[in-house]
């Protein structure tokens, strides 16, 4: 009787709460202006301190011939031999630069390495959008224990309003069924309160950044 009490004066409260609503003594709220200070540096280099900050790899490059020679060195020196790439310009890079990569789909749990675009770039937060409109999907960014993103300047936004109008911008109406953000490696420190990398997704986040060019 006493719970079913409680309750009720619980209801009632919320009740009231909803019926008589208390003016609000702030009129003059600005909404609409950024929270956080703007920075003054390139947008760029921004984002490459920023995504270093939360473990990712960031290489710049300054035109597509230097991302392929960048990428192979690192390709060596890290040992990347299951190397999975659906997109068809990056595909058409490795062949023609014989960097091996398989794009069989149905083979993907095997990846160990993962190549693909991104949507947007966002700078304040040195993180990656992606989209499952993308040629890769959802899988090919969780799957393999390495992400590696190839991205462009166009590409960079300051921040994530920015990215969000500029994707609404780009599919209109017929948004992806999936819009994520990834920052960094995957990471979780529920198990003891010790930080594990690559919990529920890559273990590593690489970017190449090319000037000047158009996704």
């Amino acid at each position: 009787m006493d719970e079913s009490t409680s309750r009720e004066k619980v209801l009632k409260n919320v009740r009231n709460a909803g019926i008589f609503q208390a003016d609000c003594p702030y009129t003059d709220i600005d909404f609409s202006s950024n929270v956080f200070v703007i920075s003054e540096e390139p947008i760029d280099i921004a984002f490459a301190e920023a995504f270093t900050k939360i473990a990712g790899k960031f290489v710049y490059c300054e035109d597509e011939n230097e991302f392929l020679q960048n990428f192979k060195s690192l390709a060596v020196e890290q040992k990347w031999n299951l190397l999975f790439c659906f997109e068809d310009k990056i595909k058409d890079w490795f062949t023609a630069a014989r960097i091996p990569f398989s794009d069989n789909k149905d083979n993907i749990t095997q990846a160990q390495q993962g190549v693909t675009f991104c949507e947007f770039l966002i700078s304040r937060l040195g993180s990656i959008m992606v989209s499952s409109a993308q040629v890769s999907g959802r899988r090919l960014i969780v799957y393999p224990d390495v992400h590696i993103v190839v991205a462009y300047t166009s590409q960079l936004v300051p921040d994530l309003p920015d990215a969000l109008a500029a994707i609404s911008e780009k599919y209109g109406k017929r948004l992806p069924s999936l819009v994520s953000v990834i920052s960094g490696p995957s990471r979780t420190a529920d198990i003891e309160k010790t930080l594990v990398m690559g919990a529920h997704g890559p273990r590593e986040v690489y970017v190449f950044l090319i000037e000047n060019s158009v996704a």
